[in-house]
């Protein structure tokens, strides 16, 4: 593409007391049921790191590669960004052992769970960091198996240049339809490519809106089956599948969240700041110009903004 991210518009208003102290920048993109835009903000054309947004894709091209699931809800941990619950673990665990392998295969970095309760649990029981409780340590797993199964080398699996990694590059410049305008590296070690949020979105719409029986179909489908392990209890993207009939999503570090709804729309947003609390607000306008309601939008619309531990404002989209 050959251009830089030029930064967003104010998305978000912060207004506490009736004062408005702040604001999130950031690019949001609207395609309708055909993929044509419908409506947007900010640079929705440079390239930006999707970064766990783009998972989906890269389950994709592990099924594509061979990676051997038949499991509905091993395909959408392997497309997950999960809590660290114990359901999550487990899981994790024994896809790895199906290999004949553990956590210490993984090349994804220690952590504590990203979930609140999760990872309190986890401290109280005197536990720390491990490789398993990452929240990408479901699609490091699916690499591996991938690996596995196609004969390929487990040393060095997250490199761009081994042969898994080209597989995914390949796989989601096919679904953006861009090509790659950098290869970064991702929070777990594993590669992220830059592509447009109006390239994300579209790929999101080709997910849901793929033939049945598909690879792509299979991949949105496991994951709107079990939302739970794709997020975990109480996650955006969770809630927003359970409460959206149809709805796909999937969150991405640093303010991105990408969803679809098939025969509807797709959208694709950064917040520039990364605040994840500027996401949802913003979604839920962008999904509403789409025609999409549901109880669970009019949750997210308005956050509240606390001050002496009671309600004195909000996090409201300002687009």
């Amino acid at each position: 593409m050959g251009k830089t991210y030029e930064g967003g518009v104010p998305l978000v208003e912060v207004v506490r007391s009736g004062f408005v102290e702040g604001v999130h920048r950031g690019s949001v993109v609207v395609l309708d049921a055909g993929g044509a835009p419908v409506a947007g903000a900010g640079d929705v054309t440079s390239p930006i790191f999707p970064r766990s947004a783009s998972k989906p894709m890269q389950a994709i091209g592990m099924l594509r590669a061979g990676l051997p699931l038949t499991d509905p809800a091993d395909v959408a941990l392997v497309s997950a960004s999960h809590a660290g619950e114990e359901f999550h673990l487990a899981r994790v665990e024994a896809l790895l052992a199906r290999a004949g392998l553990d956590g210490s295969a993984l090349h994804c970095p220690p952590d504590l769970p990203v979930g609140e309760a999760a990872r309190e649990a986890v401290l109280r029981a005197g536990g720390g960091p491990t490789r398993v409780q990452m929240n990408c340590s479901g699609k490091h797993s699916g690499m591996l198996l991938t690996c596995v199964a196609a004969g390929w080398p487990l040393d060095g699996y997250w490199r761009p240049e081994h042969p898994l990694q080209q597989r995914l590059t390949a796989t989601i410049e096919e679904f953006t339809g861009e090509e790659a305008a950098a290869v970064g590296v991702d929070g777990c070690g594993a590669p992220v490519l830059a592509v447009s949020l109006t390239g994300l979105a579209g790929a999101y719409l080709r997910l849901v809106s793929a033939e049945p029986g598909s690879v792509e179909r299979t991949v949105s489908d496991a994951m709107r089956a079990y939302p739970e392990l794709v997020g975990g209890t109480g996650a955006e993207d969770t809630r927003l599948m359970r409460g959206v009939p149809g709805a796909l999503a999937k969150v991405g570090a640093e303010g991105v969240i990408a969803a679809a709804v098939p025969g509807v729309g797709a959208v694709a947003l950064k917040i520039d700041d990364g605040a994840g609390r500027a996401r949802m607000p913003v979604l839920v306008s962008a999904l509403r110009r789409l025609g999409v309601d549901a109880p669970v939008l009019a949750e997210y619309a308005e956050l509240p903004l606390l001050g002496g531990g009671l309600p004195v404002g909000v996090v409201r989209a300002a687009w």
